[in-house]
């Protein structure tokens, strides 16, 4: 990650107690995926993403931080690319274990405060996550506008957390122009779809044992798909990382579980696998096996193979690295 620092004149006269900068960083990944439910099964993988971050801190100790997106990545098994961004802004502030998130930003479940909602996922573009087969409302920043606002605020003190967002989607109309054609007909054209009103609200707790292992619980409350909850837990144990998940809610026929493990053969090299089960109907059983080996200098090489919740085979083998 690179550091851009500016000091005013007033940060200046301070002695440095006071600090601005921005940061510039992000990840970049390419290389084949394939997908058999596609009709053109397979596509060149390739994305960008730049997170630019505005940062200040009060002379009292208090961090203030702002950031956008820029990505640019493939649409569609055709192989077309496309940019996107600068997406809309997210903010936060924080003060010893409180951090409070407002605009563009995660709620609970997405941000993982308690619950690992993601797991060990398969593949360089993790095509399969330990959330395959959940139908949780996970919602988080990224480089595109927004229907809503979020506001997410975190505690923590020694190994417990607590985590409250809430999301509200305002009524907005749909965007029309209105056009006669050259035989006197009306045409209406749709520049922005309508937007129905919604909120969301979703509470989070975790702790972390002596031996490492965390445990924690959403509860999630949608004016459009009802409740929804998941528990999690995930830790360590030797070589081996390990998270499971359970979650159910209004919008899924069954309970879904999932368990994700990654095994370190080496310092460089590990193996990773994952099951989910269960969800909404229809759903099958998701599974999946893939490799990660370090490159060195931030550099990734990754693949995998497996089932999708459709049955679907899907397999990516590529490289990725952070900057």
């Amino acid at each position: 990650m690179k550091k851009i620092l500016f000091a005013s004149t007033a940060l200046v006269a301070t002695a440095g107690v006071a600090a601005a900068e921005i940061t510039i960083g992000g990840s970049a990944r390419f290389g084949l995926a394939y997908d058999e439910s596609q009709a053109d099964e397979t596509r060149i993988e390739q994305r960008m993403r730049v997170n630019i971050t505005g940062i200040a801190e009060t002379d009292a100790g208090v961090k203030l931080e702002a950031r956008f997106r820029l990505e640019a990545n493939e649409d569609s098994h055709a192989n077309d690319i496309s940019g996107r961004g600068p997406g809309a802004a997210g903010f936060a502030v924080s003060y010893g274990g409180l951090r409070v998130d407002v605009g563009n930003v995660s709620n609970v479940l997405d941000s993982g405060d308690q619950v690992d909602y993601f797991g060990y996922g398969i593949g360089f573009t993790s095509f399969l996550e330990a959330n395959s087969n959940f139908n949780g409302p996970a919602t988080g920043f990224g480089a595109d506008s927004k229907d809503f606002t979020t506001i997410k605020v975190r505690y923590n003190v020694g190994d417990f957390s607590a985590s409250l967002s809430y999301k509200e989607t305002r009524a907005q109309a749909a965007d029309t122009t209105t056009l006669t054609d050259s035989n006197g007909d009306t045409v209406v054209i749709t520049n922005t779809a309508a937007v129905a009103a919604d909120e969301e609200w979703q509470l989070g707790l975790g702790y972390t044992l002596a031996n490492g292992m965390a445990i924690g619980a959403v509860y999630s409350d949608t004016d459009s798909a009802g409740d929804y909850w998941v528990l999690g837990l995930n830790g360590t144990a030797g070589a081996v990382g390990y998270t499971v998940m359970v979650g159910d809610g209004d919008n899924q026929q069954d309970v879904s579980v999932s368990a994700s493990i990654n095994y370190e053969v080496s310092s460089a090299t590990s193996i990773r696998a994952l099951v989910a089960d269960g969800g909404v109907t229809g759903a099958d059983t998701a599974y999946g096996l893939g490799f990660r080996h370090g490159l060195g200098g931030g550099v990734t090489l990754a693949g995998g193979i497996g089932s999708d919740s459709s049955s679907n085979t899907k397999a990516d083998l590529g490289v990725s690295f952070s900057f």
